[in-house]
């Protein structure tokens, strides 16, 4: 029966491929910590949501050490409440966090049977990581489960108790700014200017982190005392930040943004979101990101 299953998932979805059409896309995207992929990926969350997509968010970690004056399960509870806070502001329709401990993330195979078991219960078609280098060692380690995982996902006797993929999704890494061994690639740039105060809205929700953890780490208590107390300033200080940050217009993200949009379309775009196709999984070609990434569809038929 499972055998039989599979061969209709592949006939269903080769279908799709030859028609230019699939119909409700399942998107995952899997970072470290409750907002890494808010913040690398939330504006094109909002829109695939939006469209009636399906996506999830995954934190690999409960981020239970992200603090600089609380931490364990009490931080970590409470990191999972904002978590979930900005997934509804976002609209996005699940978003879990694991209990492996922030700080302490390694690319175990206790860990990537856990991604690999995610992805297919999700039945994605594009899942979404982090690039291997990267400040942090839990973001540098989520990325390389999440690439050991990419082939995994259609391996029936790797983690038997979870149905194996009828198709390699298409992996995308999300967007940064290290340099070495080699800076980000902008395959597909999107633009976000319609849904920049959601993606805005869900990072507010991450409390602990936008006003507290962060400031703090760029500059210990006086920085802390400086972030607005009020709602309507706070929102006003983060968006300084978040419209600047990390989606800056570089000459390559222009040129990618303009092969998507055209031209015309691209000089009225401020802000977007970038990403590079993984060399493992699906390869897409040019019509099959226009499939992958409908948003686009809307802009050049």
């Amino acid at each position: 029966m499972k055998f039989f299953y599979l061969i209709l998932g592949a006939v269903l979805f080769f279908s799709a491929t030859l028609t230019g059409q699939i119909d409700t896309l399942n998107i995952i995207a899997i970072g470290a910590h409750p907002d890494d992929c808010d913040s690398k990926f939330g504006g094109t969350a909002a829109l695939f949501a939006k469209m009636g997509h399906n996506v999830k968010f995954l934190a690999l970690t409960s981020g239970d050490a992200g603090h600089q004056s609380q931490g364990g399960g009490a931080l970590g509870n409470r990191r999972r409440a904002e978590a979930k806070e900005a997934g509804e502001r976002l609209g996005i329709a699940e978003y879990e966090t694991l209990d492996n401990h922030d700080g302490e993330l390694m690319p175990t195979l206790h860990v990537r049977h856990q991604v690999i078991r995610a992805i297919r219960d999700w039945d994605a078609d594009i899942v979404l990581g982090l690039r291997t280098n990267d400040y942090h060692p839990d973001h540098r380690n989520a990325g390389k489960v999440v690439m050991d995982a990419s082939y995994m996902v259609i391996v029936p006797n790797v983690c038997p108790d979870t149905p194996p993929l009828a198709k390699n999704p298409l992996f995308l890494y999300m967007q940064d700014h290290f340099q070495k061994p080699y800076p980000h690639t902008p395959d597909v740039v999107i633009a976000i200017d319609e849904v920049i105060d959601l993606k805005l809205g869900g990072l507010d929700a991450h409390t602990s982190q936008m006003y507290e953890w962060g400031p703090w780490t760029n500059g210990r208590e006086e920085s802390v005392a400086k972030v607005p107390k009020g709602r309507k300033e706070r929102i006003a200080w983060l968006a300084k930040r978040v419209k600047r940050n990390p989606g800056q217009m570089t000459p390559e993200r222009r040129a990618s943004l303009e092969k998507w949009y055209g031209e015309e379309a691209a000089e009225k775009v401020k802000y977007i979101e970038s990403f590079e196709i993984a060399e493992y999984g699906f390869q897409p070609t040019n019509a099959d990101i226009l499939r992958f990434f409908p948003m686009l569809r809307q802009i050049r038929p």
